[in-house]
């Protein structure tokens, strides 16, 4: 076992990608993901990879897994049968929510419908005050009559969320120390004051009883995808891929699988993030684009956003507060049903729609071949010449082009009367504008100018539309890393090993009690550090402090860093101070003579980063002839046109040409539109400009 050899693996809706990394050398492949049993497609992706490399299972030092398993579960409602148990007189609060309408104007609105019917959820007499004072005791004697219906009900998982738990968590933990012993042993049990310790009863719930949901199914998968590697003799530790960006390991992922939701495209965002540094890039876009979902994401001076609240299965897709909200750390990002398999229809208006729903890998679009039916984004490609049918994922899947072909004539240019390549232009034309519409709400909803911004494109699709959403939004310059198709999977190896801690506890600016802060602080990092730091060995961690605060009364916090030092009663002044500028940053003003507190208070444990490698001044050279030439449609020229298609590893740095063109590489393809000039940098990087 080396531990500079690094394996990678990202399940996805459509493709399971895999990557395998010794010191400069890359193997990557992609396969269809195995819905059924994820872990078949990952075993049969490290296969492909060692074969490629020569190498054995043992050889592995890490291998590094991101997953869209639980989110999948999430959105299709096929998690654990699940039960809440709460405080007397909360019962309904997962479906009072928020108490107001996410859509005012919607008069027949359709709400998410809680992960737990109300026939599931059940309630035990106990209060805690705010201040842990006990106002009802814990009626213990209940709870084997708990007991009795939840084994009645034949429960496979069980949430419990008591009032005021995040600050004071002894009746939770003493009715999941009684019903552990009551419920059969494989029923799983999850704490709100473990899951998501901070206030807001409805956000702490929610996340509970999500967590809850996917625990069973996600440990399983775990526990058996573990089993399965060291059949292989592949006994190397292994890390999952979290939310906000940081790894950990199985363990903690088994317990707490609700962090990781947005694995995947968190990967990308932290490729994204490592390539901004590498070319000192300070306002960027990241434009991932897989075979199910796009996903942009916004980063400054190299550090993508964050945020501590995620919203999962949308009642209406672009709606905010539509769907399930869980409090984790995760990277911030708009993600839509836009990818390769996104099913292309006619409605009733006679528009062309796209998405979101998905053919996934199975049956897949109808160019796989696999009793696809329906025309999705990858059979427009193809049918516009932007994909080589006998070169798909390496030359793995051979596609069925005249068979995409019909499918877009029945399902789109019939019924509009288009004809011969306009129905797939028409379909990609509709998907690169819900991907540009995104985008662009994404950008001013934080107050960001996405035309100021370079985009960098990954994942399978995002070379072959960047070109073309970049002229809609006005971004002047892509660039498109080695290894693009398999992105998510390579952002994975640089990921830190990391975990965050978070409680609440308001503690007034004004008035700062530095020494109850120190204790809590000092727990958290003691917390922290025993789940990252068994899996660090030798090397260093360092530590982050933030504290969420407000002017006292109000209902939302800003996020400020905490100096990571002992703290003393003066600090409570600079907290105010660092506050309210950034207070006056983001709305414009500041409130005099109003007191301050912080509110909750997280504290992020993780590896050092490795300083990436800056790009070089190259030189230019001539480019080589293209290896064919192919006829593809241009929407810059709204006309079919035979370009020359270049394999990108002849490409050397410093070669240059200008559009149309394609250039050609396992996992996918660039698209050179008519407006924009390639280059390679000493990177190895695809650059495009737009041409003046």
């Amino acid at each position: 076992m080396n531990n500079a050899i690094k394996l990678a693996a990202d399940i996805g809706g459509t493709f399971t990608d895999i990557v395998l990394e010794a010191g400069r050398q890359r193997w990557s492949g992609k396969v269809l993901t195995t819905t059924q049993a994820p872990e078949l497609g990952v075993i049969e992706g490290i296969g492909l990879v060692l074969e490629q490399s020569g190498m054995n299972p043992a050889d592995i030092g890490v291998f590094i897994h991101g997953t869209t398993l639980a989110t999948n579960a999430l959105i299709e409602r096929k998690g654990a049968k699940t039960a809440f148990v709460t405080t007397r007189g909360f019962r309904d609060i997962l479906e009072q929510g928020y108490e107001k309408r996410f859509d005012h104007y919607d008069l027949m609105i359709d709400r998410s419908v809680p992960l737990v019917p109300r026939t599931l959820r059940f309630t035990v007499e106990e209060r805690l005050s705010a201040d842990g004072d006990v106002l009802q005791p814990l009626e213990e004697s209940a709870l084997q009559e708990l007991a009795r219906q939840l084994r009645g009900e034949n429960v496979k998982a069980v949430a419990i969320g008591f009032l005021h738990a995040y600050a004071h968590d002894g009746h939770e933990r003493r009715v999941r120390e009684i019903l552990s012993a009551a419920l059969p042993k494989d029923v799983t049990i999850c704490i709100s004051s473990e899951v998501a310790p901070e206030i807001r009863e409805f956000e702490r719930f929610s996340t509970v009883v999500a967590n809850a949901y996917v625990r069973p199914l996600m440990a399983g998968y775990l526990h058996r995808l573990r089993d399965q590697l060291r059949d292989m003799k592949m006994d190397c530790p292994l890390f999952l891929m979290m939310s906000g960006g940081g790894l950990t390991t199985l363990e903690t992922a088994a317990r707490f699988p609700i962090r990781l939701v947005e694995s995947g495209p968190a990967g990308g965002a932290i490729l994204a993030s490592e390539i901004a540094a590498e070319c000192a890039l300070p306002e960027v876009v990241s434009f991932d684009m897989g075979g199910t979902t796009a996903k942009i994401c916004l980063l400054t001076n190299g550090e993508p956003e964050r945020a501590r609240k995620f919203e999962i299965a949308r009642a209406y897709r672009d709606m905010k507060g539509s769907g399930i909200p869980v409090r984790i750390p995760v990277i911030e990002m708009v993600e839509i049903g836009a990818g390769g398999g996104s099913i292309a229809r006619v409605d009733k208006l006679n528009r062309i729609t796209v998405g979101p729903d998905s053919a996934g890998s199975t049956p897949g679009p109808v160019c796989y071949g696999r009793g696809g039916t329906e025309p999705a984004v990858t059979d427009a490609n193809l049918a516009l010449g932007k994909i080589d049918p006998a070169y798909f994922a390496g030359g793995k899947i051979r596609l069925d082009e005249a068979g995409a072909k019909t499918a877009l004539q029945k399902a789109i240019g019939t019924p509009l009367g288009l004809k011969d390549f306009w129905p797939a232009a028409g379909v990609t034309e509709i998907v690169e504008e819900n991907m540009a519409n995104a985008a662009r709400v994404h950008a001013i909803e934080r107050g960001r100018d996405i035309a100021a911004c370079t985009m960098i494109a990954f994942g399978g699709g995002a070379p072959l539309h960047a070109c073309r959403l970049a002229e809609k939004v006005g971004v002047k310059t892509i660039i498109v890393p080695l290894g693009a198709g398999v992105g998510s999977a390579i952002g994975f190896l640089r990921a830190p090993i990391a975990y965050e801690v978070t409680r609440s506890a308001a503690i007034s600016l004004d008035a700062f009690n530095a020494k109850t802060v120190n204790t809590l602080l000092h727990q958290m990092t003691r917390d922290a550090r025993a789940v990252v730091e068994p899996a660090l060995g030798k090397t260093k961690a360092t530590v982050q402090i933030i504290a969420d605060c407000r002017y006292v009364g109000q209902g939302h916090e800003i996020r400020v860093t905490v100096p990571v030092k002992s703290l003393n009663d003066a600090d409570g002044r600079k907290l105010k101070a660092a506050f309210e500028a950034q207070y006056e940053q983001v709305y414009g003003l500041r409130i005099p003579n109003q007191e301050a507190e912080a509110i909750t208070w997280s504290v992020t444990v993780s590896s050092l980063a490795k300083k990436p490698k800056r790009a070089a001044k190259t030189s230019a050279k001539s480019t080589p002839k293209p290896r064919s030439r192919r006829l593809i449609y241009d929407p810059a020229l709204g006309k079919q046109v035979t370009v020359p298609v270049y394999w990108r590893f002849d490409l050397k740095p410093g070669a240059t040409f200008k559009g149309p063109a394609i250039i050609a590489e396992d996992e996918t393809s660039t698209i050179v539109g008519a407006n924009f000039r390639a280059r390679i940098n000493s990177l190895g990087y695809v650059i495009l400009e737009k041409a003046k």
